[in-house]
């Protein structure tokens, strides 16, 4: 399993600055969302079949967290971090690092599986996730069933 975390490489574009010529407050979100969206593919899950199984990844808290500027045309590496407890939601933690190594920020997000027929969180997200990935350690889940001694 990689110790490095799953991260993509991002350019503040003007459409995204705000008057003060720095990455605009929700331009932050957009740019976790984009590297949990590229995490879920390179680890071989299917958003569409999730959806098509009336499942849908949701949402329910996100903390932003700055740290130093980022501006028009700068570059910026977001990784993706997926942490699980043994509850109905688990944490996907992003950090911001400016090309001098230095954090610009952190987005952090309270995510779960909603049932959209029964509109309720699924009781295990990370059986969904495992289920359905064909790189699960992308998204910080085992890669297989441990070996029982015994």
């Amino acid at each position: 399993m990689s110790t490095e975390p799953f991260t993509v490489r991002l350019r503040v574009p003007v459409y995204e600055i705000d008057p003060q010529l720095h990455l605009n407050g929700s331009a932050y979100m957009r740019f976790a969302d984009e590297s949990r969206h590229a995490c879920v593919r390179a680890a071989g899950v299917s958003v569409e079949g999730l959806l098509g199984d009336g499942l849908g990844p949701v949402n329910l808290e996100t903390l932003i967290r700055y740290h130093h500027e980022l501006r028009l045309g700068d570059e910026v590496d977001v990784s993706c971090v997926w942490t699980w407890g043994t509850g109905k939601t688990y944490r996907v933690e992003h950090v911001f690092r400016r090309m001098d190594g230095e954090p610009a920020a952190e987005v952090n997000y309270v995510s779960g599986v909603i049932d959209l027929r029964a509109r309720r969180l699924v009781p295990d997200p990370a059986q969904v996730w495992l289920s359905r990935a064909e790189r699960p350690e992308l998204l910080g889940l085992p890669t297989a069933e441990p070996v029982s001694s015994g």
